[in-house]
């Protein structure tokens, strides 16, 4: 333990602690799924500062099996992606995490795949019409594309809030790269990613049909209001609480 995490109050420990155990768990629900293969992929949550405490996030260490994957194997960093605590380096991808916690206050967890027909639509450039009652549901239009942007600095981070502040979905394709999510907490990105991936696979297909027709503007808001208001039991309900 480094001199700044022995300056962590106890509730900020605490929170921590929780946190790496919320986030190893949540790790389980991408393989599971489909969303990811070997060490690729991976979500974070952000622990916010308890006393005037900074945030912080806690995310997965890089290269390391989703078997292999542990409360103590979770890493801890600040919100400029430096590691404060953890026996690993973090992902890759910690950056832009780092990037959307810093100029999102609202989000608490964001989750990366690299899941195949959400990457597809990301490798074509092309935004998933609005043309299911499921996609206003939970993405309340279109779901965007980002630009490009290489891995290893806060470029797709920039990319992700550029696309997002101005859209209600939770999802973007990143350009030739794929699909980040994000939510309230990391739970909800974690549901949002596997929606994604079950409408694009849909729509896809649908395509192959013929040309779907997106629903109209009216029928989206009415829908998405609904669902986001009156929807569900809470989103635990459905997520394992194995590890």
């Amino acid at each position: 333990m480094n001199q700044l995490t022995q300056a962590w109050s106890a509730d900020k420990t605490q929170a921590i602690a929780e946190s790496r155990q919320r986030v190893a768990r949540l790790h389980a629900e991408l393989p599971r799924w489909g969303l990811v293969v070997w060490t690729a992929g991976n979500i974070s949550e952000r622990v916010r500062g308890h006393g005037g405490e900074p945030d912080v996030l806690v995310i997965k260490p890089s290269g390391i099996s989703y078997d292999a994957l542990s409360p103590d194997t979770m890493v801890v960093c600040d919100l400029d992606g430096e590691l404060l605590d953890g026996p690993r380096r973090p992902s890759s991808d910690t950056a832009a995490h780092a990037y959307v916690y810093r100029h999102m206050p609202a989000v608490g967890g964001v989750v990366h795949t690299h899941s195949t027909y959400a990457t597809a639509w990301a490798a074509r450039g092309d935004e998933i019409p609005c043309v299911l009652t499921m996609i206003a549901d939970e993405f309340g239009g279109p779901i965007p594309v980002g630009p490009f942007a290489v891995i290893g600095d806060d470029s797709i981070g920039r990319g992700i809030v550029q696309t997002l502040t101005s859209s209600r979905s939770p999802a973007v394709l990143m350009r030739n790269h794929g699909p980040f999510t994000i939510g309230p907490d990391p739970a909800s990105a974690v549901k949002a990613a596997v929606m994604l991936e079950e409408v694009a696979r849909t729509v896809h297909i649908a395509r192959q049909l013929g040309d779907p027709e997106p629903l109209d503007a009216r029928t989206v808001d009415a829908l998405y209001q609904r669902y986001q208001q009156t929807y569900g039991q809470g989103i635990e309900t459905h997520i394992s609480k194995e590890t």
